[in-house]
């Protein structure tokens, strides 16, 4: 039976896989482990203090019942439970670690669909669960638990307001100065919050510093998240940015766990030019702790090679921002991220974070002098071509020989001259084809050959 959490949590088709019984179930076994403890025999005993959980969600109309059913999950194991409502996903990974909570829970999918929704943990130190914690979660979740009773139960309170405030607080005290509490004063800006979770926090935070913000797509109605808009679908923000003859644009996903900006000409600067471009200044101010940026195997070879000879070291990881979390910590690094947007500074956040991430980089263009299509100009990138490949048996891709006698055949037709990654999707039901190459159409041409071969071999 596969494993129920995937690399960002539990996520799935909402109301079919993912059912409020699954999210109280979930919500039942995290909190049966943050209550409970091993003694002498081995056998779990209840803890004598009461405990807290943050809970919050993006704008999915899903959310709605999964939070419901969530928080009562946690609460009946009596934990006292504090709903956020309406919030990104950094934003519970601050909270969770700086109200004084035990555990937090968001209720997103991030990028997908509308129609997808999701559970992911942190600990009370603001880092995402892991593995071996969430496996726990996964083996006892059928178990069963001698519930508290009477007035030992959790109780369910609400706080929307004051989370997002505190928040956004939190994120203007990151990128202000104490002289200068205005830094992004004189910035035009198109933000695209793909009508999710960050449609309120981040224009806030941005004209807080002092920014002139544009917004696009921030009226969420539970059914318009990540429709055709956001990190996903940028189109129209370059469009707007390049209409409003705005500085840049910068577009966040569902949860605004990740960013995507635009340039002033409309050019998309993706995760591995933002890292590109806050490395270097970090490097500058001697801010880039062992000189070293993590990052995943999806990072572009462009970027890989620009960075090399700024001198920069770049550890590669699984993909995944947990994965790269991981290795940060492990190693002592300061700086890391994905391709797709989730940047991580450790300074200032412990999971990615795409409003931090798109103030630090307009706080850097506001200092420089040059438009920020120069300031991304020097960081190559290599023409790139991803592919997702449905109706596939993915958990086949890594074992099967046809397979990976086509991927070695076409690496050596591309000698160093581009790269290919094929893998398993941890998040969607996919395969994902990423081939890299000096020109767009050999890119494609190798990437729509692979991928016919992995519907031909592992097709469902």
């Amino acid at each position: 039976m596969p494993r129920l959490f995937g690399t960002d949590g539990v996520r799935g088709l909402a109301n079919e896989f993912l059912v409020p019984d699954l999210a109280l179930k979930l919500g039942r076994a995290a909190g049966r482990i943050l209550v409970t403890k091993k003694n002498a025999s081995g056998n779990f005993q209840t803890k004598n203090s009461k405990y807290r959980a943050v809970v919050g969600r993006d704008t999915r109309i899903s959310g709605e019942f999964l939070s419901a059913s969530l928080c009562a999950g946690l609460a009946s194991t009596g934990i006292d439970v504090i709903d956020v409502g309406i919030i990104p996903t950094p934003a519970v990974a601050y909270l969770s670690q700086n109200l004084g909570v035990e555990l937090g829970a968001v209720i997103s999918a991030s990028h997908n669909p509308m129609q997808d929704n999701g559970i992911k943990f942190f600990g009370s130190d603001g880092f995402k669960l892991p593995d071996e914690i969430e496996n726990r979660i996964e083996d006892i979740l059928d178990d069963d638990f001698q519930a508290p009773l009477g007035g030992r139960v959790g109780h369910i309170s609400y706080d929307f307001h004051n989370a997002s405030n505190n928040y956004v607080n939190y994120l203007v005290d990151c990128i202000a100065q104490e002289d200068n509490r205005e830094p992004l004063k004189g910035i035009k800006v198109v933000v695209d919050p793909a009508n999710g979770a960050a449609s309120w926090t981040a224009p806030e935070a941005m004209r807080k510093l002092g920014a002139d913000v544009i917004v696009i797509n921030d009226s969420p109605d539970g059914v318009n998240i990540n429709l055709n808009c956001g990190s996903t679908h940028p189109e129209q923000l370059q469009s707007m940015t390049v209409a409003a003859q705005a500085d840049l644009g910068i577009a966040f996903d569902g949860d605004a766990d990740r960013i995507i900006a635009v340039d002033e000409k409309g050019a998309i600067v993706n995760g591995d030019k933002i890292m590109g471009v806050i490395a270097q200044n970090l490097q500058k101010a001697g801010k880039l702790k062992k000189n070293t940026i993590v990052a995943t195997v999806m990072s572009n070879l462009g970027f890989l090679q620009t960075m090399k000879k700024q001198g920069i070291k770049v550890l590669q990881t699984a993909v995944g921002d947990r994965y790269v979390t991981q290795t940060m910590r492990q190693g002592g690094f300061t700086f890391g991220g994905e391709q797709s947007g989730h940047i991580i500074n450790s300074n200032f956040s412990t999971t990615g974070d795409g409003t931090l991430s798109g103030l630090m980089l307009m706080k850097i263009f506001a200092k420089s002098s040059y438009p920020l299509s120069n300031l991304v100009e020097n960081i190559l990138s290599y023409p790139q071509v991803l592919l997702n490949v449905e109706n596939v048996d993915k958990t086949k891709i890594e074992s099967n020989n046809n397979i990976k006698l086509a991927v070695s055949q076409a690496e050596r037709k591309l000698g160093n001259q581009g790269r290919i990654l094929l893998r398993p999707s941890g998040t969607e039901p996919v395969v994902r084809v990423m081939v890299e190459a000096k020109s767009q159409d050999q890119a494609l041409e190798i990437a729509e050959n692979l991928a016919k071969i992995v519907v031909e071999f592992v097709g469902l």
